[in-house]
């Protein structure tokens, strides 16, 4: 099964399945000598695991990570680190009748269709526990990336959409709410009308927005590897998304090019821009300022109202899903995205280390 690794210099890997023992990443080309405990990471993966509100999937997992390899005396050691999360939850009876179903909207005709056999269980590969591992490489990331900062938020949860200043919110306004939304007033109408969805055996989307500061400006190549495709690869390779913009994004087809361009200036020894409609990359390449970028996610394609959908042999039937999913997966997707947006960014700092004397 080809595409399971991301990254070039900071090269991860990940396995595992929802309901097999457990899910885990490698780790290739972390530099020796970075100061690493389990704490580093598990905090990153208690901000992901599922049960942490009435908003979010009751499965009851601790996420506790293990790392296996790659530390001594509590530094890397610069060769592969290996880091495992056991699964103690699982409820495989949920999904007896899937062996036979295929559900809307989820991979299961499409696993078929491309391996001629899937783990009907929890969605094997495709579920989105497949994330714990990048968020525990991600933490590592971020270590590694020092004063960079990198806040993600929930900014729209269907037709709801919070008021946030991407200069001004901090990890406190967004872990305020369940909802990581950092405006309170939004956040407050966005809790309740998921538990409204959630009371018809519905699920909704919406839109995570991530700054990234103190990034450099010269990361990213131009041509294919540019910085924004690079973080669009990343974004659109996590479960249920559907959209990616950055900087004003689709907005920018309302605007001219005299209202839409960045004039430079340099202020206190550094070049930086007025405005920064550009989000923080110019010719695929960082240019300093703050790099702001959306990304949408579907609503959960797991819902308890009854669909039509087919039998393997094609026959039409009938579905009522049971078990235990998340009304909205946005709130819990805030740590993944800051966590993909981590793993380009180490890697290209390791990439621009070999740029240039």
């Amino acid at each position: 099964m080809a595409g399971n690794s991301f990254g070039t210099l900071f090269r991860i890997t990940t396995w595992g399945e929802s309901h097999g023992p457990g899910v885990g990443v490698v780790i290739d080309g972390c530099p020796a000598g970075l100061r690493l405990s389990v704490a580093d990471i598990q905090g990153e993966l208690n901000r992901r695991r599922p049960g942490q509100s009435a908003i979010t999937s009751p499965r009851q997992e601790k996420d506790r990570v293990e790392i296996l390899s790659g530390i001594f005396e509590g530094k890397t050691t610069g060769t592969p680190l290996s880091l495992m999360v056991r699964n103690t939850d699982q409820e495989s009876s949920d999904y007896d009748a899937l062996l036979t179903h295929y559900r809307p909207s989820h991979a299961d005709f499409t696993y078929d269709a491309k391996y001629g056999f899937r783990d009907h269980r929890g969605s094997g590969r495709a579920s989105a526990r497949e994330t714990i591992a990048r968020v525990a490489a991600g933490a590592i990331a971020k270590k590694l990336l020092g004063k960079v900062e990198i806040l993600a938020y929930v900014k729209q949860i269907h037709h709801l959409i919070g008021k946030i200043d991407p200069a001004k919110v901090s990890l406190k306004s967004i872990e305020a709410t369940p909802v990581r939304c950092p405006d309170p007033v939004a956040a407050q109408k966005m809790i309740r009308h998921i538990q409204e969805i959630q009371a018809h055996g519905d699920s909704v989307g919406g839109i995570i927005e991530c700054v990234m500061r103190n990034v450099p400006a010269g990361l990213g190549s131009p041509v294919f590897d540019k910085l924004e495709a690079r973080l669009a690869h990343a974004m659109l390779s996590l479960p249920a998304t559907k959209g990616f913009e950055i900087g004003s994004g689709f907005g920018s087809v309302l605007m001219t090019g005299s209202t839409h361009n960045d004039p430079l200036i340099k202020k206190g020894g550094k070049i930086i821009t007025l405005t920064n409609h550009a989000g923080g990359t110019v010719g695929g390449i960082s240019n300093g300022m703050n790099i702001i970028f959306r990304v949408a996610f579907k609503p959960t394609a797991t819902i308890f109202k009854k669909q039509k959908t087919i039998l393997k042999t094609g026959k039409p039937t009938s579905l009522q899903m049971s078990g235990r999913h998340d009304p909205c997966v946005v709130p819990r997707a805030v740590p993944i995205v800051e966590a993909m947006a981590a793993l380009v960014l180490a890697d290209e700092h390791l990439i621009q280390k070999a740029v240039r004397v």
